[in-house]
């Protein structure tokens, strides 16, 4: 198929999920989108037991669009930009140490106890793992979803300083956990040589020069936006940023996720009191937050997509609710252990570390890194319970946060 009609065959279908989701299902329309689209790809799998033609054709259709490329090289960039762009830096500076801590050392932490739990679980279960396939698995899942997480805070009602936590802590992980699952796909291909120092080098440079450019592009679209008063051309200049950086920094090989977001956090803070009129701001964070809620129900809607293109078997699905527990559990502890250390110095509201526990959602990243794997050893397996812990999470933590959330309150 052509790209004009792959684009053609998801807008229609996350349309007509959204359709079926706001006239029938009435969910939420990220978790409606997808559970209709769950639905359907589990009724394509059933039908294809009458007529494995029609499951054929279905699997070669999905298979045509290229996940890992429309997250990473089309939607991530936009979205990670229109996300930083509502959030205030006065906020994120209050919170600054939380969430360097939970972005970076929490998502290594995550990492270790996943692929280890995951490392030593896995034999006793009939699937034996190498342990830098289980580090990998740790690494693409430890991060929580920035695009989910921050779709979701729009409508919880927690308090300021954890809002903002949730959402730092989530426009940054996302970031490390790349990088980290970079480094540990490049020392299993052999492509990077196995020792401390040539890791540590390559997360510094991924890290500081993914800040360095973010730092750069945002202060250089701050000026361009400032010496123009059309917000039709500075929509397109920040439209430029979002893509363009995005494109940049990947080309450089830094992190393109943690420099758009700085991009994103310069011009909704720095950029919107210096350098645009009252239309400007009022037309650019309008276009963004449409940007924003569109990209996120085709993203939703992709994910629901997709099963019909794994092609797990059953044995395969068991993984899935193992890969939770130790998710879970893994995000407990990597964030009880930071929030205990930092008590003593900062404070944090009640029941902070259940609500970031069970608020870590996990989404498309996660899903699109899995996909990336080649064909190592257990790539179904990492695949399975990728998408076990994906659809737990947007189907059941998202729906069951909110009542959560007000059953803790005093």
């Amino acid at each position: 198929m052509s790209l004009f009609h792959i684009v053609s065959l998801i807008i229609s279908l996350v349309a007509l999920f959204g359709y079926l989701n706001y006239r029938f299902v009435k969910l939420p329309e990220p978790v409606g989108i997808t559970a209709v689209g769950l639905v359907a790809s589990i009724a394509v799998a059933v039908v294809g037991a009458l007529d494995p033609q029609l499951t054929a054709w279905a699997r070669i259709a999905v298979q045509n669009i290229d996940f890992t490329a429309v997250v990473f090289q089309g939607l991530l960039g936009l979205l990670l930009f229109a996300g930083s762009l509502h959030v205030n830096w006065d906020d994120i500076r209050g919170e600054i140490w939380i969430i360097a801590v939970l972005a970076t050392v929490g998502v290594l932490l995550s990492t270790v106890i996943v692929g280890a739990g995951l490392y030593f679980v896995a034999p006793w279960l009939g699937f034996p793992l190498p342990m830098i396939q289980c580090l990998m698995f740790g690494a693409l899942i430890s991060p929580t979803d920035p695009i989910a997480v921050l779709g979701l805070l729009k409508s919880l009602g927690v308090s300021k300083e954890l809002e903002t936590k949730i959402a730092g802590e989530s426009l940054f992980n996302d970031g490390t956990g790349v990088v980290v699952f970079i480094t540990l796909l490049g020392l299993s291909s052999g492509e990077m040589p196995v020792s401390a120092s040539s890791v540590t080098l390559l997360l510094l440079t991924e890290v500081a020069g993914g800040v360095f450019v973010g730092l750069a592009i945002g202060t250089l679209g701050v000026l361009m936006l400032k010496a123009v008063d059309s917000y039709a051309v500075e929509i397109l200049i920040t439209l430029a940023m979002a893509t363009g950086g995005y494109a940049l920094a990947d080309a450089l090989h830094t992190s393109a996720p943690i420099a758009v977001v700085l991009m994103g956090l310069i011009v909704g803070n720095q950029g919107k009191r210096l350098a645009m009129s009252e239309e400007t701001r009022h037309h650019l964070f309008s276009f963004w937050k449409l940007v924003d809620e569109l990209l996120n129900l085709v993203l939703f809607g992709l994910i629901g997509i997709e099963f019909i293109a794994l092609s797990l078997s059953a044995s395969a699905l068991f993984p899935g609710l193992v890969a939770i527990l130790l998710v879970l559990l893994a995000r407990w502890i990597s964030v009880g252990l930071p929030v205990a250390a930092m008590r003593p110095f900062q404070h944090f509201a009640p029941h902070t570390i259940t609500i970031l526990t069970w608020g870590g959602l996990r989404g498309g990243i996660s899903i699109a890194l899995a996909l990336s794997l080649p064909s190592v050893q257990g790539r179904e397996i990492i695949l399975a319970a990728t998408y076990g812990v994906v659809i737990f999470s947007i189907l059941v933590q998202a729906l069951t946060l909110r009542p959560l959330i007000r059953r803790l309150r005093p």
